[in-house]
């Protein structure tokens, strides 16, 4: 097969957006390459993680109606045995994963605080252990992701007269598509993280919030909602954010 699918395709097979016929396509190419599997069943842990933050549960196992790649890859390899077995297991598929939706919105997804995600990616990328899946010599084939994702919003800020070098950003998913956090770091250690994802319709206007220790600034732009997340501590913080609402 010559046909290689991009990230967009890869990002929307783990959010479920892609149809039956280009993702059995998807599945089967992942099937040869396992270095690109490999990279999607991690993008779909941390879309568990994240969802599960955002949803008040403890464990991604928590979430019920996980549909897997590897689980997704099984059948497709049923499909070659049994067309018709197949097509009934994607059917169940998407009615779990309609199902999975409504029970996040009936959960009160929709009543969380502003950028609850942006907090969650923040703890798990730039304050935890999980890594990062660009590091700064990585920039330019991030940036060309962000920029297939968001437009001219993705743009990769430069914050090193503010006294931040980039250190590197990870791709993730939300319910409403692709998203990223860009890690930056100051001489001292002290991180900072850049979250864009799509818009809803509940980040009307900026603003801001304390999460524990945390200070997130959130504003959108267009079809893109931002979040600069850090310890409340770091006075330079709350400058940032200014300089990027300024830059769009």
């Amino acid at each position: 097969m010559t046909w290689t699918p991009d990230d967009a395709d890869l990002h929307a097979l783990v959010d479920g957006r892609l149809p039956p016929d280009r993702r059995d396509a998807v599945l089967a190419w992942l099937c040869a390459h396992p270095e690109a599997q490999a990279r999607v069943d991690a993008w779909q842990r941390d879309a568990q993680l994240l969802r599960a933050d955002w949803a008040g549960l403890d464990t991604p196992a928590a979430l019920p109606g996980s549909v897997g790649v590897a689980a997704a890859r099984r059948r497709l390899a049923r499909r070659r045995r049994a067309r018709v077995g197949l097509a009934t297991a994607c059917m169940l598929a998407l009615g779990i994963g309609t199902l999975f939706g409504w029970q996040l919105r009936g959960a009160g997804v929709g009543e969380r605080a502003p950028m609850a995600d942006a907090v969650a990616a923040y703890r798990l990328f730039a304050a935890g252990p999980a890594p990062l899946e660009f590091d700064a010599g990585g920039r330019a084939q991030l940036q060309a992701w962000l920029h297939a994702q968001f437009g001219a919003a993705g743009d990769v800020p430069d914050f090193s007269a503010q006294g931040y070098r980039l250190e590197g950003g990870r791709l993730l998913s939300t319910p409403e598509g692709a998203a990223a956090m860009l890690v930056y770091q100051d001489r001292d250690g002290g991180r900072i993280g850049l979250y864009l994802r799509p818009r809803t319709p509940r980040l009307a206007a900026p603003g801001e919030r304390r999460d524990g220790r945390l200070l997130a600034q959130y504003w959108a732009e267009g079809r893109t909602a931002f979040a600069l997340v850090g310890p409340a501590t770091q006075v330079r913080l709350r400058a940032l954010a200014p300089l990027l609402r300024g830059a769009g």
